[in-house]
């Protein structure tokens, strides 16, 4: 209890600049591989602490690596700061008013992420310096999580190949591990071509791109009938050929995201996926072309680093939130609907009660609905053994990727639970430094888990990462 003690002191003693940095990221909302002003304030705050920095890795302008220590293991401590578009939102306000400008929101919280996980770093690197034991800290500044899967072409480029132990975390309505469940992920474009001409005079000269991405759809929405239940593929239109319907289009391109429980099923589906293409070009006379833009793949679980994360935020118990702070989160949930706070509880498995916040801890490996996103943590937890957090920031029920989520994105509420999940993660640095015992459970149960299926990287070699996605 006296080295939990310690390292949340030392949190404490930094956690006023840390929710700043916090709050100056969220005023400054930046997209996939764009976030140029908000990774100058987290390069800026590692120096200011006195970490060791390398800027731009892995030839991504946006990613940066800070360390402190000498010797022993190695402890990543993962950030991010990216947003995401159409979530502009003013602060503080339950009801949805955009700020003028592009448009982009911190509608997933990588504010508290990038900041909580650096506040975390610091903490350890300040306990490492008062008590003297061997062993590196490193904060990983991540871009683009959102679809640009930056820690993907990380892992596969060997950023990480002399890390010991990975550990992060994500805002969420309650503190918890994240269950290590999510859907490995690919992201590709399909770029036909055709033949243009006049859509009345000679129609029968042309041959439409158009018509082959709607035939694409078509067919990829019957093959959903024929795939594993938890499997997801959606997409969007990127060209739709032009705007002059009396042109046959000569191009278009669709962008498609693929999703399956694991890697081999992704590669799979996938696959299928290229397979409707081709038969789309071959029914309109046209050509396709398919370019994988990024990928993730499934998050692999590491019970002893989940036990002793756990172990850290029962000690702490739920965040300190007070009256206040619960008034706000109940004018954010009148914006709500009831399956939106049903689904919440559910998704953690816990039992459905009215309190607007966090109250509690949720249990261990708690059987909640599977509903699964992505994240490109996952190829990180290939590489090395990896744990995340969930930290309690924002009310029951709010949806991700909403305009209620970028509205709470400064508020007391969520410093708060930045501040708890970030002592948490430090707590469990700490508990990896201070135990052998506990990081040689955590590699062997990692090594045994790759004998039984060994990683492959869902990435092309030699893909670059896709800088400008966000353009």
């Amino acid at each position: 209890m006296h080295n939990s003690e310690a390292i949340w002191r030392h949190v404490d003693e930094h956690a006023p600049a840390f929710v700043a940095l916090s709050d100056r990221v969220w005023e400054t909302p930046e997209l996939n591989f764009q976030e140029a002003r908000s990774a100058a304030e987290h390069t800026a705050m590692l120096r200011a602490q006195g970490f060791r920095v390398t800027e731009g890795i892995d030839g991504m302008p946006t990613a940066m690596m800070g360390e402190a220590g000498e010797g022993g293991p190695v402890i990543a401590i993962l950030g991010e700061y990216d947003a995401l578009p159409g979530l502009s939102q003013e602060a503080g306000v339950a009801e949805h008013r955009p700020r003028p400008g592009e448009g982009a929101g911190h509608g997933c919280g990588h504010n508290l992420l990038g900041a909580g996980a650096l506040l975390a770093a610091t903490a350890v690197k300040d306990w490492l310096a008062t008590q003297g034991v061997p062993g590196r800290v490193r904060y990983y500044g991540c871009p683009a999580e959102e679809g640009g899967a930056a820690k993907t072409f990380m892992v596969r480029d060997g950023v990480f190949s002399d890390v010991d132990v990975a550990i992060t975390w994500h805002p969420g309505p309650f503190a918890a591990i994240w269950e290590p469940l999510s859907l490995a992920i690919q992201l590709l474009d399909f770029t036909f071509a055709g033949k243009a001409s006049h859509a009345a005079a000679a129609p029968h000269l042309g041959r439409s791109a158009l018509d082959a991405v709607e035939l694409m759809n078509v067919g990829v929405n019957y093959l959903r009938e024929h795939m594993p239940s938890d499997a997801r593929v959606h997409y969007a239109y990127l060209d739709a050929g032009g705007i002059a319907p009396n042109v046959v289009q000569a191009a278009a391109t669709v962008r498609y995201l693929v999703r399956a429980a694991d890697l081999p099923g992704l590669l799979d589906l996938a696959e299928r996926v290229r397979k409707i293409a081709q038969g789309a070009a071959l029914m309109t006379e046209t050509t396709v072309t398919s370019q994988v833009v990024s990928a993730m793949s499934n998050l692999l679980a590491n019970p002893p680093l989940e036990e002793a994360l756990h172990a850290n935020l029962m000690r702490l118990g739920p965040p300190p939130f007070d009256a206040e702070d619960r008034a706000f989160a109940e004018q954010i949930r009148a914006t709500l609907t009831r399956e939106d706070i049903v689904s919440a509880h559910r998704r953690f498995g816990v039992p459905v009660t009215e309190a607007p916040l966090c109250d509690t801890v949720v249990p261990l490996r708690a059987q909640g609905e599977r509903m699964m996103g992505s994240t490109d943590v996952g190829d990180v937890s290939w590489a090395v053994p990896t744990v995340q957090a969930r930290g309690a920031t924002y009310a029951i029920g709010t949806p991700g990727h909403s305009w209620q989520m970028t509205a709470q994105g400064k508020t007391p509420a969520a410093h708060k639970g930045m501040i708890h999940v970030a002592k948490a993660m430090a707590g469990t640095a700490v508990d990896v430094l201070r135990d052998p015992d506990l990081l040689a459970r955590a590699k062997a149960d990692h090594a045994e888990r790759l004998a039984r299926t060994p990683y492959v990287s869902p990435l092309p070699a030699g893909l670059a990462p896709p800088l400008d996605m966000a353009g």
